[in-house]
């Protein structure tokens, strides 16, 4: 098997996985969730729904690179919660520091391994 089949496996599994948890666990994200943005729960909700629907978008091969499209809009519009976690860090004493500074870089990782996976022309 190539490398990207098991990126996009592996892809698949980490955003359907991530977005089930929304709905199995929303305590979890509503903690992250900024106070400047309303309803925080409904978007919880709704990410989580992307997220699945990203992840089984990218098993579908005529849908995979709007799903990959799709996975970096959502990936880039859920940046700002995790700058807003590092700014708040007392927040999380249970996360360390270095962990949330290590997720914004991590974020850019993301999202080129599903660019790269699933929206890259072969």
């Amino acid at each position: 098997m190539n490398s990207r089949i098991c990126s996009i496996a592996l892809l698949c599994v980490l955003f359907i996985a991530a977005g089930i948890n929304h709905f199995v666990s929303p305590g979890v994200y509503l903690k992250i969730m900024p106070d400047y943005l309303p309803w925080p729960l409904p978007l919880v909700y709704v990410s989580g729904f992307f997220e699945l629907l990203g992840g089984v978008g990218l098993a579908v091969p005529r849908m995979r690179r709007a799903a990959g499209w799709g996975l970096i809009a959502l990936l880039v519009a859920v940046f700002p919660a995790n700058v807003d976690m590092l700014m708040n860090a007392g927040q999380f004493p249970a996360i360390p520091v270095w962990a949330l500074v290590a997720r914004l870089p991590l974020q850019g990782v993301l999202i080129a391994w599903v660019w790269w996976a699933a929206v890259k022309s072969r």
